[in-house]
Order: C-alpha cells, then structure tokens, then sequence
C-alpha cells in the first residue's frame, strides 16, 4: 500500500531519508496486520500475552522505567512568536526545534521498520473529524493506535481525497530521557516526538493531535476541542441528554463517563460518548454538538475494580494492552486496589515483594477499544456528534466549592472554566493541599496563549442563543477529619439530574455572588446516609474563603498579562465586587 496523494509521498519519502529504516510498511489497519504485529512483538519480547482462558486476547507491555508518563517539561509548542504560545506552554522558535530534533531523528531508524499510520480522529464520514498520518518505528505504537483512532485504508482515502492532514513523526530513539522531545508546531499543523514509547508522547493522535494541533485549529476554524468526557444520561421515559465536562486528573473524569445509575434509579441508563477528549462544533441551529474524536480508550488502572468503575473493569477482561501493570503467577494483570489476585512480578518485571513499592506503576496504563463498554453509545460513530444540554467543570477542592452551581450565563462560564483549580493529593509529588490552577482541565494540553484561548471561548456568545449551560461540581468536600461528605461514583447522577433539570427549566436555584445554587431539598438523596445539615454544608457558599478565592483568581488572570480578555477581567471583578457586598 502506498498513497497517489503526492506531498504524502514526498513527505514519508523525505523522513525515510532521514531517519534511514531498514523497511517502510504502510499500514493498512487490518486485523491480519494487527496480529501479524502482535506475534512479532511476543516474540522479541516487547509484548507478552496474558492468560487467554481468562484475560483472552490480552497482552502486557513493560517500557524503559524512564520512561513511563507525560513530560510536560520535554514538551514544547514552536511558533514563529513566542507570545503566541503563550507563558502555558514551553516555546522554541521552530526552525530551532526542527534543528534540534532532526538531528536526534538522523538516522533512528536503522535497523527497524518505519510504519505509516494513517488515522482519522472522529467517525470517518463526520464533517467534524480531522486526518492526520502518524509515521512510527514502534510497533507497539502501531498496534495501539489502531485501538484508539479509526486507522488504516478508509482514512487513508479521505487524506487522499482531502489532501489535508496533521503530519506527526514519531520514534522511540534510544529512550535516553537527554535525548526526548515533544515537539508541536501549529502552525505547521505537524508534530515531532522522539524519545519516549509512553501513550501521550507516542500516540500522537491523542493528546499531541486530538488537543494540542487541534486546539489550534479549533480557533481557526471556530469550534472547541477539549478535555471532556461526553456522556448521555437517559431517563426513565426516554429522553437522553448530553453533557460533556471538564476534571483535570485524579477528579473522577471516567468514572463519570461509565457512571452506572445507583438502585435507586431504576430506569435510569447513562451512555458513553466518550471518557477524555471533546470536539465542540455550533450545527445550523446555533446549537454546540460534539463528538469524541478518539475510538478507544487509554486508561489509569490503579484504582479500577467492580466498585469503582464496574464498566471499564469489565471491559479490559478481553482484548485489552496493559502498560505497566504487574503480574500473578497464573498470568493474570495485576494492580494496586483490584481487590483479587496477589503479583509476583513487578512493572519492571522483577520479583514482587510487599512493601518495596508498587506492583503496577501509577500511570500504568490499559488500551482498549470503545466498543468494549457495556455504556457505550452507539452515537459516537454518528457524524453529526451529539447536542449538548451542558458543560461542567469540576475540581477536588476540600472545603471551598459547593457540590455543584450554575454560572449566570456563557461568559461568567467562561470565568468558572478559567478558575478550574484542584488540591494536591498525595499521589502529586510535593506538599499536599496545594492549589493548582489547571483552567478547563487544559493546562497542559492549549496548543496556544491560554489569554487567546479564552478569548475564542467568550466569542460564542456572540455567535449564538443557543449555548449549552455552565456548571462546576466538586465531589470532593471533606469535613475536619478528612471524612468526604458525598458518596460519590453512581450517585454523581443526582447532581446531574438537577443539572439537567435546569436547562430544561425544571429546577429552581439560588442566586449567589458565585452562581446559582440548589437548596438542599432540590437534590434528590432518597435512600442516601447524607444529612441535612451535610447538605447544607456541601451547597454552601463562605463569602470569606471566596473573596480570597476570587482574589487569587484575578492574580492568577493577570499573568496572561495585556492579552487577557477585558470581558473575562470584567467576570472576574464583577463577582468579586459581589462577593464584597454580600453578608
């Protein structure tokens, strides 16, 4: 397989050159190619298949101990001005990174095949999806974008008819972390990663393409990618509604994505869009659709068992590439908080031994095709994405949010997005409970100035009447023993159900300097061990803590410097002056 597509060529033409692979394969994302890979990679040892009788077609990948999660401070966004990349991101002029990484790709290849992937991120046939073509000497790499892009001949054929697609050039090199480099060139629309074999550095589809480019493009063209799950939450008569949102990690982002309704919610069924990544276009009507522009799923494992996460346990039994993981003496996965089994061998593949460490690293990782959650919707293959009713943002903050509240309208949204903050928890490195800013959970994926970003975002309002509502919830209120006061996981759903109460104008609320509120009795805790007054307390708003919050936020704005938006500085002295005047 080649392609008629002449800059193609010449580009692969121009990279083989350079890189000088031994073979080049252009893939075709057949299942003969994907198990041809498979078997070539258990035999070399990259891959090791696990127990079939009981994890059937799964298999387990250790990488280089190096290399092991994203490297925010190896990852760079390279446009002709610096301010363009804005003080979120690390910059190099791009003739400089091009320098510098094409020198590191002299010569990668050898020995190796160079493989051709070309992808299509969204349903194929989706006026909203975007083409790219991944070049790789990793097989591994191979094998997993398959899972998570629609990949091979249909793609390649509408690159070739388009003709217009995010080049990304990806090699593991020799995986010296000296030697590493993200690199991201917008307005290039192409992407250059060496160094590292981990998902996010590798599977240049997902955060690299999917957000950084995209998010570029996505201001070009006048649409939204985002860090969102998308999720469609149907009721007992019939009618579903979407709501995509927005966690940084370590906020409950697919757990909510694959929430199963509590019993107490017979009737209730909740559908999977999508558990990470949201492309937002306004359709005809003025009205935001979205679709997920990835076909799988790459997921944390630690944590996930039949309580937590019930959907995504179930689905990484068969057909699923673990990262990292440990190992049982039957062969089976292993990781922290699985609640079965016992590892004897470690993410490095030693021997396991209690107490020197974990058996599964903490951004070990599970590959898995959508189609394998029991939740998911069929609607993620529909081409004209799904309506959204709303949009949530969401933080882990112990005491200062409210269990959830509605902004006033679109640009104060824009405010409570921009204000996104978490507390550090013991899994962060460093002091816990310090505030992080990670404004709409994209730190650090904005693929420019956060101020112009911001800017793009205020400018729907303009655009249209028919903008989904803004919400922030926080699952995550604790009392002064550290004791969370919600539940959490399935009955999330009763937060939701008062969130799309509201936009269908079914629900009443409070107005706050902050927001709209519930009162306590609008939230349904029938058969919930929660209180009252624990209610009160989740759905209260201490004026004190959020003037210093508000405060903090405008100091946090103010470094974007004289390109923040003047409409987002008005949102923000706006609830700060009634947060003043309130009692």
């Amino acid at each position: 397989m080649t392609t008629t597509l002449k800059p193609l060529q010449e580009w692969v033409d121009s990279v083989a050159e350079l890189t000088q692979p031994d073979n080049i394969h252009w893939c075709d994302g057949s299942k003969a190619e994907n198990d041809r890979l498979t078997a070539e990679m258990c035999a070399n040892g990259t891959l090791s298949q696990l127990n079939d009788e009981t994890y059937p077609n799964c298999y387990l990948h250790l990488s280089d101990p190096s290399d092991v999660a994203r490297v925010e401070h190896l990852t760079f966004v390279c446009t002709a001005a610096e301010e363009d990349a804005g003080p979120n991101n690390n910059w190099m002029p791009p003739k400089a990174a091009h320098e510098k990484i094409d020198a590191l790709f002299a010569g990668a290849m050898q020995g190796r095949t160079l493989y051709v992937v070309p992808y299509c991120m969204g349903p194929i046939d989706s006026p909203y999806a975007r083409l790219g073509v991944e070049i790789t000497d990793s097989p591994y790499v191979v094998v997993n974008m398959r899972l998570m892009t629609r990949m091979g001949k249909a793609a390649l054929n509408r690159i070739e008819k388009e003709g217009t697609f995010v080049k990304g050039l990806h090699s593991t090199g020799d995986l010296d972390p000296e030697r590493r480099f993200i690199m991201h060139f917008p307005e290039e629309l192409s992407i250059k990663s060496i160094g590292s074999g981990y998902g996010g550095n590798a599977l240049l589809g997902k955060k690299c393409h999917a957000l950084r480019i995209a998010s570029y493009q996505a201001r070009t063209e006048g649409w939204l990618a985002e860090h969102m799950l998308i999720v469609g939450i149907e009721n007992p008569q019939g009618e579903t509604h979407y709501i995509a949102c927005a966690f940084p990690s370590a906020c409950g982002k697919t757990n909510l994505a694959m929430l199963i309704p509590p019993e107490t919610h017979a009737g209730w069924k909740v559908w999977t869009v999508g558990d990470d990544i949201a492309w937002l276009h306004l359709d005809d009507d003025g009205r935001l659709r979205a679709i997920n522009p990835e076909a799988g799923y790459f997921g944390v494992v630690p944590g996930t068992n039949e309580k937590t996460n019930k959907n995504a346990f179930d689905m990484i039994q068969r057909d699923t590439i673990y990262t990292n993981v440990g190992k049982t003496a039957d062969n089976e996965p292993w990781w922290e908080d699985k609640k079965s089994g016992t590892p004897t061998t470690d993410w490095r593949g030693q021997s396991y031994t209690k107490g020197n460490g974990p058996a599964a690293h903490p951004n070990s990782r599970f590959t898995v095709a959508a189609t394998n959650n029991a939740s998911y919707s069929s609607l993620a293959e529909a081409p004209e994405g799904v309506p959204i009713s709303a949009l949530v943002f969401g933080g882990r903050r112990r005491e200062l949010a409210p269990l959830v509240y509605e902004a006033k309208d679109w640009n104060h949204g824009v405010l409570v997005g921009a204000g996104v903050a978490s507390e550090t928890t013991a899994a962060n490195i460093g002091e816990v409970g310090v505030v992080r800013r990670d404004p709409m959970a994209m730190k650090p994926f904005c693929g420019y100035n956060f101020a112009d970003y911001w800017n793009h975002w205020l400018s729907f309002s303009e655009r249209s009447d028919k903008l989904p509502r803004i919400f922030h919830v926080n699952w995550f209120r604790q009392d002064e023993d550290g004791t969370f006061l919600w539940p959490g996981f399935g009955e999330n759903l009763r937060v939701i159900r008062w969130i799309i109460d509201r936009c269908q104008n079914q629900a009443d609320a409070r107005s706050t300097p902050i927001g709209n509120l519930p009162s306590p009795a609008d939230i349904d805790t029938t058969g919930l061990d929660v209180s009252a007054e624990t209610m009160s307390t989740l759905l209260s708003v201490n004026l004190d803590a959020w003037r210093e919050e508000m405060k903090a936020v405008g100091e946090y704005l103010d470094s974007y410097g004289e390109r923040l938006p003047a409409a987002l500085r008005k949102e923000q002295e706006t609830v700060l002056a009634e947060l003043q005047k309130a009692h």
